[in-house]
């Protein structure tokens, strides 16, 4: 392999940098990720550099930006979203915030070109936008190859110079024709040569552990579902049962059968400690100081079964199911926002990390990586399909209020004040939720690029009164509520088994929110949602008898006023709520 590889992903703090680059490697060429302020002469024997998205404005001071010398020396570029724009604003172009955001489905318009990029892709096609900044002009010398009804500039080219932008997203599952962009950039464009195979990864990340270990045994906290139980297995095939050691902690925050499912894994103890994580969360209702909280009793409880089980020489390291996501929406690179902070990038983890203390087998793959990984394996289908669950549990499905709050109008629907978690143009948002009066996704799309002060849209489907009477309440998280959403979520899990809409769907998050009366103070909010990695996901519709069901069973528990769904695709609104 050479120094530097083939194409070079340069790194402007965009969600899907390292997504880029293993695209590009499943193409059978090997891509790294680099800054994006590298010297264009450190550059210099790379095909082909893609300049990644953003969550920055290219004209604010202080922005990430690179070095315009990589224009300017015969190597093919390719700017993603913001890579399109830092690309049109160094080379005198115009950069300029648009009439409204653009997130989630679109449609784009390519023209009939030679233009190698675009060769075979022309005609009307989905894609998948995060943007609100948009090129208004493009540079001397580039020409517009493709447009949305929203962006005018969704695609640039100057192919003389072998330069190219794009305001979507090729890397992403929902663009429909992705892989065939980064195809053309990499072939066609860059020239380059297969190099890199992307099967038959468990020896290497086997040798890796080794590595990493050095002579030292591996402790697992295992969740039972798929990252860790890979990574546990990973661990005991490269060091031998004798060197790994498992244990499921009953945070109190897992679903209904979650603990059960735990106690039949081989190689692996249980530990309670409901009453420690609920005791710490008391009265507490951000979403960021839970995440906090949360991973920082792990830690807690880590050195509390380290001790108890005399493992605290320097013998022993940690164990963790880390994937790449877990890594970038906590901030992970130098450049990119903090989304929400994972259980497993928390102060306590980083010093871990830190001090060499921490082996993470899967912390550059993403959730069908793992899985791969795990057939690889052998695993049973049994754990490998098993849909993803954050590892916070249903804490942050369960929202909390700091204020009482009534429900508001507004002329496209009512605005309920529960503030939810977003990713809008790579960075974080936080703000309420729109509830509509139909199950219409196209509408909920338009509505949350068009409108600033929401990042989520929902309809209502159930209720024992009406929407506009109920209202929000002060609450934070407590057992009865826990309990409250481990009931309807045991609903939606096992109608969605028996009639095999769970194996339409990615993951099926069930959201309890304060939205309710007196005598029932919780809402219920569906958010079925179809995903590849996790970093982009698509919310999907439901057969009306299915929900007509589902909601009724759901809205019998006791203190649930009413059922909605969530309409919001990722991007605008993360998968789950918190």
């Amino acid at each position: 392999m050479n120094p530097l590889p083939q194409i070079v992903i340069l790194d402007a703090g965009g969600q899907y940098c390292h997504l880029e680059a293993r695209k590009v490697r499943d193409l059978g060429v090997y891509a790294e990720v680099r800054p994006s302020e590298t010297p264009a002469a450190e550059l210099a024997g790379a095909r082909g550099l893609i300049i990644s998205g953003g969550p920055n404005s290219v004209y604010e001071p202080g922005s990430p930006t690179v070095d315009p010398a990589i224009f300017a020396g015969g190597q093919a570029v390719l700017g993603i979203c913001y890579g399109q724009q830092i690309m049109a604003h160094l080379l005198g172009g115009e950069v300029r915030k648009g009439e409204k955001g653009e997130y989630g489905l679109a449609t784009l318009e390519l023209d009939e070109t030679t233009d190698p990029l675009f060769a075979g892709l022309a005609g009307r096609q989905q894609i998948w936008m995060s943007h609100r900044d948009l090129v208004g002009a493009v540079p001397p010398g580039f020409s517009v190859a493709g447009r949305t009804g929203t962006c005018a500039v969704a695609a640039i080219a100057a192919p003389a110079r072998k330069l190219y932008g794009v305001q979507f997203h090729p890397e992403v599952a929902h663009t429909a024709r992705g892989r065939e962009y980064l195809a053309n950039f990499v072939f066609r464009v860059c020239g380059c040569v297969a190099d890199w195979d992307p099967r038959h990864r468990a020896p290497a990340i086997e040798e890796e552990i080794r590595q990493s270990a050095a002579g030292r045994s591996v402790f697992f906290f295992v969740s039972g579902g798929v990252d860790s139980s890979v990574a546990f297995h990973l661990c005991t095939r490269a060091l031998g049962a004798d060197r790994v050691r498992g244990v499921y902690v009953d945070t109190g925050l897992m679903r209904d059968g979650d603990t059960d499912f735990a106690r039949r894994m081989p190689g692996v103890s249980v530990e309670d400690a409901g009453e420690q994580f609920l005791g710490a969360l008391a009265g507490v209702t951000d979403p960021e100081q839970k995440r906090h909280i949360i991973g920082e009793e792990f830690v807690r409880v880590q050195e509390r079964v380290i001790e108890s089980r005399r493992l605290l020489d320097e013998q022993w390291i940690l164990g963790q199911g880390t994937i790449y996501p877990d890594t970038i929406e906590s901030g992970g690179t130098a450049k990119a926002a903090v989304i929400k902070t994972h259980h497993n990038r928390v102060a306590g983890i980083q010093q871990l990390i830190a001090c060499g203390r921490i082996v993470e087998p899967l912390h550059l793959l993403y959730k069908d990586e793992v899985r791969e990984l795990g057939r690889e394996l052998g695993l049973p289908a049994e754990l490998l399909e098993r849909h993803p669950f954050p590892g916070p549990g249903l804490a942050i499905r369960c929202l909390c209020s700091e204020f009482d709050a009534p429900v508001r109008s507004s002329p496209e629907g009512l605005i309920i004040p529960v503030q939810s978690v977003g990713v809008q143009g790579d960075s974080r948002s936080y703000a309420p939720v729109l509830a509509i009066d139909a199950l219409d996704h196209d509408r909920a799309t338009a509505l949350v690029n068009r409108l600033s002060g929401v990042n989520r849209v929902i309809a209502q489907v159930a209720a024992r009164a009406p929407l506009a009477e109920l209202q929000v309440r002060a609450c934070s998280l407590t057992a009865e509520r826990l309990a409250r959403l481990r009931r309807a979520d045991a609903i939606v899990r096992r109608l969605s088994q028996e009639s095999d809409y769970d194996r339409r769907v990615w993951q099926f998050p069930v959201i309890l929110i304060p939205l309710g009366t007196a005598a029932a103070p919780d809402s219920v909010v569906l958010r079925p949602v179809d995903s590849v990695d996790g970093m982009t996901a698509r919310s999907v519709p439901m057969e009306p008898g299915l929900l007509e069901k589902m909601s009724a069973e759901v809205l019998r528990v006791d203190g649930i006023a009413g059922v909605f769904y969530d309409l919001t695709h990722k991007p605008p609104g993360t998968i789950e709520w918190e």
